[in-house]
């Protein structure tokens, strides 16, 4: 089953990554750690309802 903290982690995954290759082919580099910023977020959130997830299923 999955949670909306996992939903929403890798959303912010995908809009990071995009926001990050867009900075790199516009050379903003401010855009490009932004980006960088919002996917290592994702991950964390997803990670975060891996656990949640787990954790619901054990009890």
């Amino acid at each position: 089953m999955v949670n909306k903290d996992q939903v929403a982690g890798v959303a912010k995954q995908v809009k990071g990554s995009v926001k990050e290759t867009a900075g790199k082919a516009t050379g903003n580099r401010q855009t490009q750690a932004e980006g960088t910023a919002d996917r290592i977020a994702g991950k964390a959130q997803k990670a975060y309802g891996d656990v949640k997830d787990k954790v619901k299923k054990a009890l």
